[in-house]
């Protein structure tokens, strides 16, 4: 029988799922085993964090800890939630001066890492700062000022850097939202505030609700920024416990206990969506009718945009280039400091092969989904993502866990010293904790892209002879370049930005630009501190920059969709 006419014959109707190893056992195996490795490290946090109990003694401040926690990541999350939830309604609700621009430079925060917004915030307003300065030369040296190093600083500091993500998600629903059920709530004699509290909020629900999710865990994972304000939450306790006394157990437990607040976030977002489900069903347009706002609440509104986006952005990155401008007009010799090529080019080398590597492993499990897998490979697709939403210092603690695991059993199986240094003692444990860390954007970037192309080209492919491989060299690859650049360019970004799993896993003399940032900042150098940390953040605004973009993009699409549909 020619293939022609297998392929001409009807076949019975397929199951939705297929067992596993049914499409191509290889590449479906591929897929388990990479979801596998993704899992291991927490897994063994967990295990062994829940097998030590009660063989170590909790950290006497272990109570105060989960408190501070708790307290950092509620206000953070509120405070996130009222700027930016309120700065999307205020420029997708009204028209006002600067307010087509102010809609994407409202964006711009999320190019500041907290740790650096936090040492310019110290800068300027703690005790030797310019702003108490002068409030003692003008009121005298008794004049009270509120503590600086703080919680409700950090809290300020943090709700600051961390906004966008409220902003982003609340305005994209916004945008997406039919005016039919808005306008029809005015009809009926609601305010404009009525309307937003009992019709716009719930069906902006899901969208707050995932964008207060991001600004939670990035909380919980926040490292830096807290130490500059002597705020300990758990994920410092875990790297204080593990480098200050060696008590592995102890920093496991703790390690556990950040994941638990991890799940926490994650239970308490999919709690905030609920049952209901939440569908347009169109209108005579998308989105809203903006309201003019005129004189006096015209630039009120415009005053409010601006100063979110100075006091985010504007400032910070202001202050950082006079001190860079100030310290090279010192010491011009600073541009030529060998430490700062070499900690760039360690950041740079050690973002670009976790680059490469998180989109190779994301080719190849979309390639195998792709090929036919079923069930448990589409649920182990989903588990390579999950390292994403897992905090840094889990990751770290983690990885040591498993190749110390690994270690006990080469030694027992035989092998003296088992793998020795060649992981924990280099870069490659570096390397695997953000392969770990960053597959979830890679996958999702590389995945989007591999949606996009029809299944009759896969099918076609393999109706003329062509192999898995070659249909992933010469079909799926070229066809997915697109979302492969957005992905290596986030991945390199997010892992020049990343702190916690270096500070925890970096070899003797090993240091990145994040990490002379922070300890450069720590020790109050902070125009040393500058350039590097200018560095950061204009590699950080690239993705930015990309966001926009897309986002733009998907408003101008949805905007003639609905004028299409009219």
């Amino acid at each position: 029988m020619t293939d022609t006419a297998a392929l001409a014959e009807p076949r019975p109707p397929r199951r939705r799922y297929r067992t596993y190893g049914v499409g191509r056992p290889a590449w479906s195996t591929l897929v388990v085993v990479v979801a596998v490795v993704v899992a291991t490290p927490v897994l063994a946090v967990v295990v062994d964090g829940l097998g030590s109990l009660g063989s170590t003694t909790p950290p006497r401040d272990l109570i105060p800890m989960i408190l501070t926690t708790l307290a950092l990541m509620l206000g953070v999350g509120a405070g996130a939630l009222v700027v930016g939830g309120g700065l999307a309604w205020l420029v997708t609700a009204y028209r006002f001066p600067l307010r087509d621009l102010l809609v994407w430079l409202l964006v711009l925060p999320l190019a500041v890492p907290a740790y650096v917004l936090g040492f310019v915030f110290l800068s300027v307003f703690d005790v030797a700062g310019p702003v108490q300065s002068l409030l003692r030369t003008v009121f005298g040296t008794d004049v009270w000022v509120p503590e600086v190093r703080s919680l409700p600083a950090a809290i300020l500091v943090m709700t600051l850097s961390l906004y966008p993500y409220v902003y982003l998600m609340a305005r994209s629903a916004l945008i997406e939202q039919s005016s039919g059920t808005y306008d029809a709530a005015r009809t009926l004699g609601s305010t404009r505030g009525q309307a937003l509290r009992r019709v716009v909020l719930p069906l902006a629900r899901p969208s707050l609700a995932a964008g207060l999710a991001l600004v939670m865990m990035e909380t919980l994972t926040d490292f830096a920024t807290v130490q500059y304000f002597n705020v300990q939450t758990v994920s410092v306790g875990v790297y204080l416990v593990w480098k200050g006394t060696f008590d592995f157990h102890a920093a496991t437990q703790l390690a556990v206990l950040v994941l638990l607040f991890a799940v926490a976030v994650l239970a308490a977002e999919r709690a905030l969506r609920g049952r209901a489900r939440y569908h347009q069903q169109g209108g005579r347009r998308q989105g809203f009718s903006p309201e003019r706002l005129r004189g006096a609440p015209a630039w009120a509104a415009t005053a409010a945009c601006v100063a979110a986006l100075s006091a985010g952005f504007l400032i910070p990155v202001g202050q950082l280039l006079i001190w860079a401008f100030g310290q090279i007009a010192a010491d011009a010799g600073f541009l030529a400091d060998p430490r700062f090529v070499e900690y760039l080019a360690n950041s740079l080398l050690v973002a670009m092969i976790t680059a490469v590597a998180c989109v190779a492993v994301s080719l190849g499990v979309g390639h195998a989904i792709r090929m036919g897998g079923g069930r448990v490979v589409s649920f182990a697709a989903q588990l390579t993502t999950f390292g994403y939403a897992v905090p840094g210092a889990v990751i770290g603690i983690g990885v040591l866990l498993s190749f110390a695991t690994l270690d006990t059993a080469l030694e027992r199986a035989g092998v003296p010293g088992g793998t020795g240094l060649i992981v924990t003692g280099s870069v490659v444990g570096i390397l695997y904790a953000y392969v770990i860390r960053f597959l979830a954007p890679a996958y999702q970037s590389v995945g989007a892209s591999l949606e996009k192309i029809t299944p009759a080209i896969t099918s076609s492919a393999l109706s003329l002879g062509a192999g898995p491989h070659r249909i992933l060299r010469r079909v799926h690859l070229p066809l997915a370049r697109p979302g492969v650049a957005v992905a290596l360019m986030l991945v390199v970004i997010d892992a020049v930005k990343e702190l916690p799993i270096v500070l925890l896993l970096r070899p003797f003399g090993f240091t990145t630009a994040s990490v002379w940032v922070y300890e450069l900042a720590r020790e109050n150098f902070w125009e040393k501190a500058s350039l590097p940390a200018l560095v950061i953040v204009a590699a950080a605004i690239i993705p930015v920059f990309v966001l926009v973009r897309q986002t733009r993009r998907r408003e101008v699409h949805g905007t003639t969709s609905g004028k299409e549909g009219q």
